[in-house]
């Protein structure tokens, strides 16, 4: 007898349907999967039959085919488990096959035939709202990350002879209730604050630029001086997610398997900080089976890359195209994966190998070809890409020993809001969100200087020798300071310090 269940496989951070077809014929009793299945899925045979087993069913003595189709798309992981499991009863007469007919069934399955929670149920919860079949069984252990979707009847189950009563309609199960609120969520979620950073004016309002318009940013600045605590205060001031920021972010963490089961929606900002260590995989993402990497997990967030130097030339290299376009594709012989990858990058390094480099109150013992050396790490090309290069000096005495009283995070973070509000009515046209988003070909419309603006950059141009990059860079950067500063054209005084923000190249790597 031939019965049909229906699942999803995850591509990247998409989720592919999947009919799961069992067929139990005359023959040698045994149980095959095929269907491109990996080693998990083979594996799948064992756990199912003690499952069956245990939950007081019979494993009936035929032979048994499971096909997973399509055929040339590659299954990987667990989470087949109960949809085979089902399949199998269903060809067996011990379960109705129609009952199969109308729902999803995502689970990985222990011996004794309880579930076991699955990475990606997010995404196959949102895809499966858009199919015709409305219900969708999964583990009762990802009930909280379900419940972040509406429109489709997530039924959380915790054993196989559950899930068997519920679709033989012989046992009551409730849906997930969904909800749509962050508020409760948001409340006291930060325990940093701008207000904890003594001194650094210039370079907090330098990262003020960076979040308001969604632009990246390099600090220098000896050892001590002050670029972790920064960064990892930026999310303090960015703007709070909205909902469909949230579910995208968690998306990316769901396929990840990194959700927490008390956080089952993620309402903060990522803040991400590999290590300088880390490979090009761990930060770009790839794999055999693709998965997103530290820039994807950051996607909506901060990315701190700390000593940038310090990391292999192959890896900050591949940051190039990911900070152009805000996605990452990842390819392999048979398929290319896009992760979306849309965050801010915050780097940090020191201006020499031992840090105290302009620095006068030490004296640098680096030799000029060590310096030279050191600063050519960083391509040109790369650095074209970093918006804002902020020099961070070593801060005094005088400023440490004094009381807190710098200016708290949630008041920068109102000014960058009234930024972005004013940049969504102007980029809303064009699907954008953010100055730093825009192309080349909308800057002359939308980031028009005035007539002494533009004199100024054109000096800056022929006299500094920006690049056409830095061109572009420069103006995106000064349409985020007249936002700041609630006009409506790029005055000047914008221009004079979006340019400043990009001397630190001309100094060093010029």
């Amino acid at each position: 007898m031939l019965a049909r269940a229906h699942t999803y496989t995850l591509v990247g951070l998409e989720a592919v349907p999947i009919d799961v077809e069992v067929d139990a014929a005359a023959g040698l009793p045994g149980l095959t999967v095929v269907g491109l299945p990996d080693q998990a899925v083979k594996e799948a045979r064992d756990r199912v039959r003690a499952a069956v087993v245990n939950s007081q069913y019979d494993l009936p003595s035929r032979r048994i085919t499971v096909n997973l189709a399509p055929a040339n798309l590659k299954k990987a992981g667990g989470l087949f488990d109960l949809a085979i499991a089902l399949g199998l009863l269903a060809a067996s007469d011990q379960l109705d096959p129609a009952a199969l007919d109308d729902v999803v069934v995502a689970g990985e399955l222990a011996l004794d035939g309880s579930l076991r929670p699955v990475s990606g149920i997010l995404p196959i919860v949102m895809a499966a709202r858009h199919g015709r079949r409305r219900t969708l069984l999964i583990p009762e252990a990802n009930a909280a990350e379900a419940a972040a979707v509406n429109t489709i009847r997530s039924i959380p189950v915790a054993h196989l002879r559950q899930a068997v009563e519920y679709l033989s309609g012989r046992l009551a199960l409730s849906p997930v209730v969904h909800t749509r609120t962050l508020r409760a969520a948001r409340a006291g979620r930060h325990e940093v604050d701008f207000a904890d950073v003594k001194g650094q004016a210039m370079a907090k309002r330098a990262l003020e630029v960076a979040v308001a318009g969604g632009h990246h940013a390099l600090l220098v600045g000896p050892p001590g001086s002050g670029k972790s605590m920064l960064a990892s205060r930026l999310p303090t001031i960015q703007p709070d997610m909205t909902l469909e920021e949230a579910l995208e972010t968690t998306k990316i963490h769901s396929v990840a398997g990194l959700l927490s089961p008390d956080r089952p929606l993620l309402t903060q900002r990522a803040f991400r900080a590999p290590h300088h260590t880390s490979s090009a995989v761990s930060l770009v993402g790839g794999g055999a089976d693709p998965r997103p990497g530290e820039i994807s997990l950051a996607h909506h967030g901060v990315l701190f890359l700390d000593e940038l130097p310090e990391f292999h030339r192959d890896v900050i290299e591949s940051l190039r195209q990911p900070l152009e376009d805000g996605v990452v594709t990842v390819a392999r012989a048979r398929r290319a994966v896009v992760f979306p990858a849309r965050f801010i990058l915050i780097a940090a390094m020191n201006p020499c190998p031992c840090g105290h480099l302009g620095d006068p109150r030490r004296c640098c013992r680096c030799t000029p070809i060590q310096i030279q050396r050191y600063h050519a790490k960083l391509s040109g090309p790369l650095l074209d890409r970093i918006d804002l290069h902020i020099e961070v000096p070593a801060v005094p005495f005088q400023t440490l020993s004094q009381p807190t009283d710098g200016e708290p995070s949630r008041a920068i973070q109102r000014r960058v809001v009234a930024a972005r509000r004013r940049q969504r009515r102007r980029l809303k046209a064009l699907g954008l969100s953010a100055n730093a988003q825009m192309r080349h070909k909308d800057l002359h419309r939308l980031c028009a200087p005035t007539e002494p603006a533009r004199a100024l950059l054109k000096t800056a141009m022929e006299e500094l020798h920006f690049s056409a990059r830095a061109y572009d860079k420069i103006l995106k950067v000064a349409r985020t300071i007249a936002d700041l500063a609630g006009a409506e054209a790029i005055e000047p005084a914008h221009l004079a310090e979006a340019i400043q923000y990009r001397s630190l190249d001309r100094q060093w790597w010029g």
